[in-house]
């Protein structure tokens, strides 16, 4: 991807010293994004690119980079460079500029006669930017790479340098030096904290907090298990007179990448406890059998109507569904088909859905290539797509092995998606919501409509402004302080307040969490919007509170609650966790003194809530929507028979803004 281009930039050869050849030479800069690394380049604008003044990094066994001429054959060889400027970042990921011994002032001396001043360098090598003075000729820039080796300064004949600095300030750190306001330092802080959690030690990034702001899902999706002191290193930056930085620190860290996220980190000053919530003995609950296609044929009217809603929607959140039904009963679940629809209404249906379908899938189906390279925000939800579906899932037999059909659907489904949705278009992650409906559906039409209704429900979680992850990090924290507010206490005393950990769980509602099957199960489960609004966030509270009990006698710190946390993706017992997740929900829904916050963001209607209270000032404006008896009405009897582990009684604290 260009994150930026210009032409009309020069390198002044000669440097007003020498009459030499060449002392004027007009290039095009440009700042591409490879694979999570930025690489800034200049070339003449003849595009002649000698290898010999390339130099190409590699590493070898022990992870050092090892820079190496290329050799010249290849470059001899014109049949086998790439054509494209996307297939060269394949052949030359990082490169340096190769410093030549210099014979008068900044001018290289050439013994061969030729120009020879292409360059390109990776961000991440960046020490320093030195700017002109200001109003004195030309703007101009001169790059300064850590090992000390300045390039030749590129002058811009058009203006535009400072678009050129704004495009590397989304990237890094750029600060005024002390000592020379013309020299803008490039601030990596620890090159180690500053990579993906994916790729930890692999991968060249720029800032974890900046990463996590323009691309959550990947900062997010990796595994924490890579992460270490070096993470907590940073975030002390230079101070090591401390241990520790406050919570309220930490929490300011992310509140930077995550505009809005309002988490308590601290008891309200100036106000004591004065009343304390008793939420109960935790019931044991158990699950049932999967809903057969015999049970759903019952409850079915000879015109294909379902006949009593909620009893189906309470059988399938007590158990879910076999696996030949899901393919019909997902349809209802996602919103495809009304649950009041005929079967000839629902064919109709579907005739119209798959014109739909089709006639957005030829839209981008038709663009000639020539129109591609005018629309860059095709192009790179393309880019996108194909990289995410390449690695979406590739251990299930569906999608399996090279040319599998699957993958195609794939692509296309959420290529497709960018037309229907072209201001949302494709966002990381979005390839892992639907990979299960597609392997479900096996039908491209029907996995497209249930991606869409799906997606109307996650849209917030991909948006630039993250609001849905905002509000669902906020919501999380007032329920596990009212749930357990020593154990809320714990976690801020080691920085871990803003419940970072729980992100990735719910940017893709726990697909990376569980097995797949297991993944399946889970989703129709919570598709059933039983027992109550926002059951996801009981489903976060249950894994909460079960790794309680480890993470605060074990004396889990910030790093080692990180490394906990991801370490148990599909360790979790699925069953376990609803079990768990559904006894909490009715804990709070026969709790008389529950909080209005927390009710609002169930969704429970009761006449004694309690004004809201310091569990956390609740943001998100939820709508009472789902009452308490609406689950009671189809809930059947609590039975105690699991009884695999005990559930300890919870008494929550709750602050009145009353003075002390």
């Amino acid at each position: 991807q260009v994150l930026y281009e210009q032409e009309g930039v020069f390198i002044h050869s000669s440097c007003g010293k020498n009459d030499d050849q060449d002392s004027l030479m007009s290039g095009v800069l440009r700042v591409i994004e490879k694979e999570n690394e930025v690489i800034v380049d200049w070339r003449p604008l003849d595009d002649t690119l000698d290898t010999s003044n390339i130099l190409c990094a590699g590493k070898d066994s022990s992870s050092v980079v090892e820079w190496t001429q290329t050799p010249k054959e290849k470059c001899a060889q014109g049949g086998d460079r790439p054509s494209s400027y996307e297939a060269e970042w394949d052949m030359v990921t990082t490169v340096s500029f190769k410093k030549k011994p210099h014979s008068n002032g900044d001018a290289p001396a050439h013994a061969n006669g030729e120009s020879k001043w292409s360059f390109l360098f990776s961000l991440s090598d960046l020490k320093s930017i030195k700017q002109n003075k200001e109003g004195v000729g030309w703007s101009y820039l001169v790059f300064c790479l850590k090992d000390d080796v300045k390039l030749p300064a590129l002058h811009f004949h058009h203006g535009d340098s400072k678009l050129l600095l704004k495009c590397l300030e989304k990237h890094v750190f750029l600060n005024e030096s002390p000592q020379d306001k013309r020299v803008l330092l490039v601030n990596s802080q620890n090159k180690s904290l500053s990579q993906s959690f994916e790729n930890l030690f692999d991968e060249p990034s720029y800032g974890l907090f900046h990463k996590l702001k323009k691309d959550p899902y990947t900062v997010t999706m990796g595994k924490f298990s890579k992460v270490t002191n070096y993470i907590f290193d940073s975030f002390r930056l230079s101070d090591t007179s401390h241990q520790r930085r406050p919570p309220a620190e930490m929490a300011d860290f992310f509140n930077d990448a995550i505009p809005g996220l309002k988490i308590n980190q601290q008891e309200e000053p100036g106000f004591e406890v004065i009343t304390r919530i008793d939420l109960g003995k935790q019931p044991e609950v158990t699950r049932g059998e999967p809903v057969s296609a015999e049970e759903w044929a019952k409850n079915m009217d000879s015109e294909g109507r379902i006949v009593d809603v909620d009893y189906i929607k309470k059988l399938i959140f007590k158990g879910g569904l076999c696996h030949t039904l899901r393919k019909e009963a997902w349809k209802f679940l996602l919103g495809y088909f009304p649950w009041k629809s005929t079967k000839e209404e629902r064919a109709n249906l579907q005739k119209r859905k798959t014109d739909e379908y089709f006639r957005m899938k030829l839209q981008w189906k038709s663009v000639s290539e020539e129109q591609e390279k005018r629309n860059s925000r095709l192009r790179d939800y393309r880019s996108l797509i194909e990289k995410d579906v390449n690695r979406t899932d590739r251990t299930n037999k569906f999608y399996e092995g090279e040319d599998n059909p699957g993958l195609i659907l794939l692509h296309d489904i959420l290529m497709t998606y960018c037309m229907y949705d072209f201001d949302l278009g494709y966002v990381q992650g979005m390839s892992d919501l639907l990979s299960p409906v597609l392997y479900v559906m096996e039908n491209e039409v029907d996995a497209f409509w249930c991606f869409v209704s799906y997606m109307d429900q996650m849209h917030q979680n991909f948006e630039e402004q993250m609001q849905g992850m905002k509000k669902q990090l906020v919501q999380l924290s007032n329920l596990l302080r009212l749930l357990d507010s020593g154990f809320c206490s714990y976690l801020e005393s080691q920085d871990s307040g803003y419940l970072y950990f729980c992100f990735r769980w719910l940017l893709i509602r726990f697909k990376r969490e569980f097995s797949f099957q297991d993944i399946l199960r889970l989703w129709e489960v919570m598709w059933t919007e039983l027992p109550c609004q926002n059951f996801h966030l009981l489903l976060c509270c249950a894994i909460l509170e079960s790794e309680k009990q480890q993470i605060m006698d074990k004396h889990y710190g910030f790093n080692e609650i990180l490394k906990h946390i991801n370490e148990l993706s599909m360790k979790i017992d699925v069953e376990y966790i609803l079990c768990k997740a559904e006894a909490i929900s009715m804990q709070m829904m026969n709790c008389k003194e529950l909080p209005q916050a927390v009710s609002e963001i169930l969704g429970i209607e009761s006449s004694s809530v309690t004004p809201d209270s310091d569990t956390g000032e609740d943001e998100s404006g939820a709508v009472l929507s789902c009452p308490t008896s609406s689950y009671q009405s189809v809930s059947t009897p609590v039975i105690a028979a699991n009884g695999t582990r005990d559930s300890p009684q919870h008494t929550s604290e709750t602050h009145s803004l009353t003075p002390a």
